[in-house]
């Protein structure tokens, strides 16, 4: 049973955090009243990543204490290293530039052993990610590969884009890790130029593609069945895409080695969509921002333009980013290393 000078040092102790907690959020709202936040995207306008930072810029305001105005620009360059580095060396470090980089810019040193001056993933501030992405090997209808157990045993020629892609790598990991019959055409620009490729019949399907994103932009294609999907290159799965049956690749897996190679590399698949800071943003800047972009992820009316516009909106912490990046690349060198291969040709 408390005494009551107990509960007199308690009530004072609730009173003086509570105060604490007032003041911190006032000097926020003084810091960003009036401010522009830039949102820098690492890729030209009217792709995925400068369609979700749009997005995001149109609601985040009435999310951050002291409503800053927020603006979008473009820097695409290096699979969006170039945004990276900027923020990590150029940019404001106050917590008014955001940086939306890319997937591969996240484990690109991880996986192609590639270590850039200028930045590391894990020397930022993870604000939170828009969607986590759920990526799918798509065939055609009439392919004489109907499951993708049958790719054991027949070829099926896939599309790709140049090393470094998912769409390259992730058909790699599926060839060289489970001994999937794959022949890859790399070189289409993007997943547009491949799917061209797949309805023209120059190919037959096309791996580490994004199922929000393909759903969306060939719904009538999957509805008529001139297009599906083979098999899920996610160590979870869709939901959706569960229901249906759509198997998992790491189920095909033989041994436990296999499955530790499949779920490293799709691990990067939390990273959809990430936002950072630079590490020197000042930590009370950090949680605002990070509760202001959760906030704005659940806001009913971007909820609802996002369903207009037929994107995901499943966002991931900050919090559970930054845990997710320092988890990778703390995993033992020789699965790295096994990955590593796994994706070379």
């Amino acid at each position: 049973m408390k005494t009551p000078l107990a509960i007199a040092a308690t009530t004072v102790a609730c009173c003086l955090f509570g105060a604490s907690a007032q003041a911190q959020q006032d000097d926020i709202a003084a810091f960003y009243s009036g401010k522009t936040v830039t949102i820098l995207v690492g890729s030209s306008p009217g792709g995925g990543y400068d369609l979700y930072a749009r997005l995001i810029s149109r609601h985040m305001s009435k999310h951050l204490p002291g409503a800053p105005s927020f603006v979008v620009s473009n820097m695409p360059g290096a699979g969006g290293n170039v945004a990276a580095a900027n923020i990590a060396n150029v940019a404001a470090k106050d917590g008014t530039a955001i940086g939306a980089i890319f997937m591969g810019a996240v484990v690109e040193p991880l996986f192609s052993g590639t270590k850039r001056a200028t930045h590391h993933p894990t020397k930022f501030n993870y604000i939170g990610s828009a969607n986590t992405d759920y990526y799918v090997c798509l065939v055609r209808g009439d392919s004489d590969v109907k499951s993708f157990a049958d790719i054991f045993e027949k070829e099926l020629v896939v599309g790709a884009s140049a090393g470094g892609a998912s769409t390259r790598d992730f058909a790699l990991l599926l060839k060289n890790v489970l001994g999937a019959k794959l022949k890859i055409v790399a070189g289409y620009p993007g997943t547009r130029e491949i799917n061209l490729a797949i309805e023209k019949g120059e190919v037959a399907g096309g791996c580490g593609q994004s199922w929000s994103s393909v759903a969306a932009i060939y719904q009538s294609a999957f509805n008529e069945g001139r297009i599906k999907a083979l098999v899920q290159e996610d160590s979870t799965g869709y939901p959706e895409l569960n229901k249906k049956g759509v198997p998992l690749a790491r189920a095909f897996a033989k041994t436990d080695e296999q499955k530790q190679i499949l779920d490293l590399v799709y691990s990067q698949t939390a990273f959809s969509r990430p936002y950072v800071v630079a590490m020197e943003t000042p930590p009370a800047r950090v949680a605002a921002l990070r509760k202001a972009f959760m906030e704005t992820m659940a806001d009913k009316e971007l909820v609802a333009e996002a369903a207009k516009m037929k994107v995901d909106a499943d966002p991931v912490s900050g919090e559970e980013l930054q845990k997710k990046v320092n988890a990778i690349y703390a995993t033992p060198p020789e699965i790295v290393e096994k990955a590593r291969k796994a994706m070379e040709p």
